[in-house]
């Protein structure tokens, strides 16, 4: 392994490029891309099994948590359900890896990636979805192990611990804040169709629809989740922060809320049948 000098530029420079061409060969290996694929396939079948559960749930057809633990949940409990949920940690760690390399690297998937604020962007979402494959991937091991726990009883009680204090409180609403303009994005991202930046080669108009509905559903859930912690806060009632499985729940207790929910739980549904087509034609 060669020697860096943190006093030398040239070797910081250098040192900078073998982690980069190391992470270019990573990049490159055919076998790691198609196991990092696979990471869409899982998180398809993830978002199909939420948007079940909601379904479900709207039409009093049993129990469950409509989020990803609930997901792995219903997974685990069916037939060959273990070795499912072990294939998914390996897929998820390997988008997860993939989105490293790419957040080191920066992306092509966008036509405007030579500009700064574009590569910075780019490096900043590349992480942040590393971040989200690898919580797929740990959630996954949990169950896969038979110790999986509840995403909504952890996120009421992290928000329990925070509001705590006041500085856990606005660390709170900011993060609130933050997920609110990531449901946003999702949102904007999905009704003016700039997903198709993410795809290569020709794309069908059932694709188009398929991530423009996905894309605006899953934004309007995730802002929802953000709403909710606000809500908390306000209102002191950490139990009301109960993650995806909360918001859900909380669209069906509304007026119409049969209807809502169903209609959600179908847009969940499109942006996992969306995800297979991530599978076979995403940039990478």
């Amino acid at each position: 392994m060669p020697h860096t000098n943190p006093d030398d530029p040239n070797s910081a420079s250098t040192g900078y490029n073998n982690s980069s061409s190391t992470a270019g060969q990573v990049a490159q290996n055919s076998i790691f891309e198609r196991i990092a694929r696979a990471g869409f396939v899982g998180s398809g079948i993830v978002h199909l099994i939420i948007g079940y559960i909601a379904i479900r749930l709207a039409l009093g057809g049993g129990g469950g948590t409509a989020d990803q633990s609930g997901a792995m949940t219903e997974l685990a409990n069916k037939p060959g359900g273990g070795l499912a949920l072990w294939i998914g940690v390996v897929v998820f760690a390997a988008m997860g890896l993939w989105r490293v390399v790419e957040g080191v690297l920066g992306s092509s998937s966008r036509p405007d990636a030579n500009k700064k604020l574009s590569r910075i962007f780019d490096r900043i979402k590349a992480f942040s979805l590393a971040a989200v494959y690898f919580a797929f991937a740990f959630t996954s091991w949990g169950f896969a192990r038979g110790i999986g726990k509840s995403s909504s009883s952890q996120s009421t009680g992290i928000t329990a611990r925070l509001m705590q204090s006041g500085v856990g409180s606005v660390a709170l609403v900011v993060g609130a804040l933050v997920i609110v303009a990531i449901g946003g994005y999702h949102v904007y991202k999905g009704a003016s169709q700039n997903f198709l930046d993410d795809l290569e080669g020709p794309t069908s108009d059932l694709v188009r629809r398929l991530g423009t509905v996905g894309y605006i559903a899953k934004g309007l859930a995730i802002a929802a989740v953000g709403v909710l912690v606000i809500v908390a806060v306000i209102q002191s009632a950490p139990d009301k922060s109960s993650g995806l499985d909360g918001a859900l729940k909380t669209l069906g207790a509304q007026p119409y809320g049969v209807a809502l929910l169903v209609a959600a739980g179908l847009g969940i549904i499109t942006y996992g049948l969306y995800s297979f087509a991530m599978a076979r034609s995403a940039k990478m």
